[in-house]
């Protein structure tokens, strides 16, 4: 008799059924695993043993045999646990197939018999019910996030033993009662906010033109002139987390490890230092994990100083720019992650941080400054599609203003918002902006008056912009006339985005 047990294998951004597979025979006790795991896998013969030991169950003293089908996919994690020890239970008669039947099973063993929180809990649960199962049994912890998958029954489990007695029917496992709260609870927001960056009120226009087209931006300007701050306060004037959007930031961040139990109530906002790799930029690695530019899907990529980031690492950006998605080849596979993230970077003038400052006298000399800028390449920049300054504030209006109205803020957010909604209906989809029109979009969303289009080509022709600058600035127009509710880009609205590029 050989004994069959569902469980699945996230890979990359999706997942694979797997067929976990048990044969037992005479011979000298032994528990031998194939199907190409790795080391975790190996180990888990011994936890397997002792946690069936220690349930108070039988361990077969048979030479068992465990593959995990199909054989040539890879596989790593932990989550194999479970389903190794119900195969085992089952080929040695203390289970039935058909009690198993139907269902998907994965969770990490401890030695005693409990379970364990496994990482990529949502992308198992989604392979099971994509293949069309309607059950899985899971650690407690991972229930909350398994749970924003819908059409699906949770079993959160402590131990080994409750599954047993479970499916033996001596006693009962509730299915997961999803939480609505979760899902339409206010994100808490917190300091910085617009209001409390004095002047810059330019730059401010342009982070919510950025916010509401989830369009790129670049923020230049000397030290102290408000440019993290500014950064940072457009995380707040975000739209709330809908659904979708919801479960694709927890599920990056479960396939990452970061976490196992906790939903995602805010959007990601990731700052990586300028020493960080492009491996952990990017992802990848020996057990391909998402990098940075993935786990700030959805939401917002900071790189502060950002010619201080090694040139190889800033080229490492322009594909995932360009196709909202990164793809990682490593000689065992292909992974894909989406990646469609809002790029702010702030940056000096020059290495001094002066060059162009009314108050201090720039140091740096000509080949200095020229090869601070040419950190930055063409192509890279021709990508950002919101460039802006910001200048020096003068010490007397840092105290001098009341920030704590929080007017700007509340504006802000309801035009973004606004904004948001009006995108949502155009392209029928939750999670698409202008940003990301394709040109088929843009023939038929963004209609130019005749005066705009004339302006537009005017102005291309005298900075000899690029095809990508000339599109790019069409899509933060279409935003710009989307904050002013207007069906039609007007030339107010090519104006303003023409001020955006580089002077």
């Amino acid at each position: 008799m050989v004994a069959k047990i569902m469980t699945a294998a996230p890979i990359g951004f999706d997942g694979s059924i797997v067929e976990v597979e048990c044969d037992s025979s005479n011979g000298l006790p032994s528990l031998t695993i194939v199907g190409l795991g790795n080391k975790a896998i190996d180990e888990a013969r011994e936890r397997v043993r002792s946690a069936i030991s220690n349930s108070l169950l039988e361990f077969p003293k048979k030479k068992l045999t465990i593959n995990l089908a199909p054989a040539e996919l890879p596989k790593d994690g932990t989550h194999y646990d479970v389903p190794i020890s119900l195969s085992i239970l089952c080929v040695s008669g203390q289970l039935r197939q058909e009690e198993l039947n139907g269902s998907v099973f994965a969770g990490e063993l401890a030695l005693d018999g409990k379970l364990r929180p496994i990482s990529g809990a949502i992308s198992i649960t989604e392979t099971a019910k994509t293949s069309g199962y309607k059950k899985i049994f899971l650690p407690k912890q991972n229930a909350a996030q398994a749970s924003l998958v819908s059409d699906i029954e949770i079993f959160p489990v402590d131990t080994l033993k409750d599954i047993f007695l479970h499916l033996k029917k001596e006693q009962t496992i509730a299915p997961f009662e999803r939480l609505t709260s979760a899902t339409t609870s206010p994100r808490v927001q917190s300091p910085p906010y617009i209001d409390e960056v004095v002047g810059q009120e330019q730059a401010k226009r342009a982070i919510i033109v950025a916010a509401a087209g989830h369009h790129n931006i670049l923020i230049s300007g000397p030290p102290g002139a408000g440019k993290t701050m500014l950064a940072k306060a457009l995380l707040n004037v975000l739209p709330d987390l809908n659904t979708t959007e919801q479960l694709v930031i927890t599920k990056l961040h479960s396939l990452s490890g970061e976490t196992t139990k906790d939903i995602a109530t805010k959007r990601p906002f990731r700052s990586p230092h300028h020493t960080s790799s492009i491996v952990s930029l990017v992802g990848g690695g020996r057990k391909p994990k998402p990098g940075e530019i993935s786990l700030s899907h959805l939401g917002v990529l900071f790189l502060d100083e950002i010619p201080e980031y090694p040139r190889s690492a800033l080229e490492s950006l322009r594909q995932p720019l360009e196709d909202k998605v990164v793809s990682v080849s490593r000689a065992e596979g292909k992974v894909t992650y989406p990646a469609d993230f809002m790029l702010i970077a702030t940056m000096n003038p020059c290495p001094c941080g002066y060059l162009g400052d009314t108050k201090k006298e720039c140091s740096c000399t000509s080949s200095q400054i020229i090869n601070y800028k040419k950190k930055l390449s063409g192509p890279l920049l021709d990508r950002i599609d919101i460039i802006i300054e910001a200048s020096r504030v003068p010490n007397v209006d840092i105290l001098s203003k009341d920030n704590n109205t929080f007017s700007q803020h509340l504006q802000a957010k309801n035009d973004i918002g606004n904004a948001y909604n009006t995108q949502v209906n155009r392209y029928g989809s939750s999670i698409k902006y202008n940003n990301t029109m394709s040109n088929s979009d843009i023939k038929k969303f963004a209609f130019l008056e005749t005066d705009s289009k004339n302006l537009l080509n005017q102005a291309a022709d005298r900075l000899a912009l690029s095809a990508r600058s000339y599109i790019k600035i069409i899509k933060v127009a279409r935003t710009i006339a989307d904050l002013d509710q207007s069906k039609t880009i007007k030339i107010n609205h090519i104006s303003e985005a023409l001020q955006y590029r580089i002077k």
